[in-house]
């Protein structure tokens, strides 16, 4: 991964994965952001250069570590998921200390009128990326633009509801496109900063984008996606206390105690149901007859009107997660290979555990592609917290409620 020191920021081009190198007084300044884009402020997740309306250029900065709102890059589609500034209670959606919601707002209003060029400036993600040399280092994610290729004015940013302590509020969540442009070059930069962003300097991307409304998105398919057991686990401490909570919830109580895991097996169903809706539980199946699946479904393609129906069938692994002191009970491949086999012709896999899929296990299963959908431990949490499930207490009145032990 390319890396750029702190008393080179001034002169660097940007390039998309390349972190950049914050200060280590330990201090405001350290801040590297506003060191690569003079006239940039050096806090929050909003951060604009130029009066509102008449931007040269945004910067939207992610932590990535807010658990309520988390912002999201999927590298396969270009697509970055962002949440506006108002996110805590007592405060109308466009009454932010930042301002953040009215740019938001300003930014797609503009990105859907019919005038061109569109009158939006270019914005610059960045992420929250720690280094042995400075906390506030960070990684450049791309050149974004509000909206995508497949969605309308009234999906690419919607107003949605949480609620703190019982009290309800609304927050911004804007879908942003990561254009195709590995590298801005600091001629443009310096360009923008001049209050020009069509220039001989300026992306193509970009300039296809300002005058015709073209989307033409960096998109990154891996060529192996072999997830280590890190990267399967939870991370935060919220991720741990909730899978804490499943595990707990699911686990013998006394030997040959199997109630937890039928439970589970209720859950894994509703859990990858949740994941899309494009996905259709048909049936948890008996244990005494279950064939090897534990739930059958089908997922729909297409349109509505006229879906391509394609069948999975649903494995589900409550195995010990190793939080804490504890080992992990890693999936191995005897577990997987039942699954592969009750695979028929043009249907997929999919293997829900509280634990992690072994090295082993993963590569042999991708090398020889097979459809086979893994959902660990880690995902697990992820993907509860993203739908709103991220408190313990609450997440166990649920599991008692809707996946009873029997």
């Amino acid at each position: 991964m390319k890396r750029i020191s702190f008393d080179q920021l001034v002169t660097s081009s940007l390039v998309v994965d390349a972190v950049y190198e914050g200060g280590s007084n330990g201090n405001a300044g350290d801040d590297p952001i506003s060191k690569l884009l003079k006239g940039t402020g050096n806090q929050g997740g909003f951060r604009v250069a130029g009066s509102f309306g008449s931007w040269k250029w945004i910067v939207l900065y992610t932590s990535g570590e807010d658990s309520d709102w988390p912002d999201t890059l999927d590298t396969l589609t270009g697509e970055f998921v962002y949440y506006g500034d108002n996110k805590t209670a007592g405060h109308e959606l466009h009454k932010t200390n930042q301002g953040g919601n009215k740019v938001l707002r300003e930014l797609f209003t503009n990105a859907h009128s019919s005038n061109r060029p569109l009158e939006v400036p270019p914005i610059f993600i960045f992420k929250k990326h720690p280094t042995a040399f400075s906390k506030r280092s960070v990684q450049f994610l791309g050149l974004a633009v509000p909206g995508t290729n497949d969605k309308t004015a009234t999906e690419d940013l919607t107003a949605v509801w949480k609620s703190t302590k019982g009290e309800r509020f609304q927050n911004y969540r804007a879908i942003f496109t990561v254009l195709n442009a590995p590298e801005i070059n600091r001629e443009w930069i310096d360009s923008l900063r001049d209050g020009q962003d069509i220039t001989v300097h300026a992306p193509n991307a970009w300039t296809e984008w300002k005058f015709k409304g073209l989307y033409n998105a960096l998109t990154a398919t891996p060529s192996k996606a072999i997830r280590t057991l890190e990267q399967q686990s939870p991370k935060t401490n919220n991720e741990i206390a909730i899978l804490e909570t499943i595990w707990d919830y699911c686990k013998p109580e006394y030997k040959d105690d199997k109630r937890g895991f039928r439970s589970f097996e209720f859950f894994a169903a509703w859990l990858f149901s949740l994941s899309d809706e494009r996905v259709v539980i048909d049936e948890v199946t008996r244990g005494s007859v279950d064939h090897g699946r534990d739930a059958i479904g089908h997922y729909k393609l297409g349109i509505n009107d006229d879906p391509v129906i394609v069948d999975f069938a649903l494995e589900a692994k409550c195995y010990n997660p190793g939080l804490g002191e504890s080992t992990a009970n890693t999936i191995g491949v005897k577990e997987v290979a039942r699954l592969i086999s009750r695979i028929k012709h043009r249907q997929f896999g999919v293997l829900v555990t509280t634990s992690q899929i072994s090295k082993q296990v993963y590569e042999e299963v991708r090398d020889d592609k097979h459809p086979i959908i893994f959902i660990a431990g880690g995902d697990i949490a992820k993907l509860l917290i993203s739908k709103g499930y991220k408190n313990c207490e609450e997440l166990l009145e649920i599991l008692k409620y809707e996946f009873p032990k029997h």
